[in-house]
């Protein structure tokens, strides 16, 4: 099964270093860890992120939509 990157937005209920421990021992491979807001950017294929999931402390997990251009200022379309 192929990886896909992924955010997680943390509930703030348990510190960051200990999700990211407990992510970590099930698979999950932790790119950047965002203590000041919250969120830890990592990959991981879909079995591990079902698991991920049920971690206590973490409020959401969103796969990571890559990157995006807002377009100029004043543009008629922005995605």
């Amino acid at each position: 099964m192929a990886e896909k990157n992924w955010l997680i937005t943390l509930s703030g209920d348990r510190s960051i270093n200990l999700v990211k421990k407990d992510i970590e021992a099930i698979g999950f491979h932790v790119h950047q860890t965002l203590k000041d807001i919250g969120c830890i950017t990592g990959s991981a294929n879909e079995t591990v992120a079902k698991k991920v999931r049920q971690i206590s402390g973490i409020a959401d997990l969103s796969e990571d939509p890559g990157e995006f251009n807002i377009g100029p200022p004043n543009s008629p379309v922005t995605w």
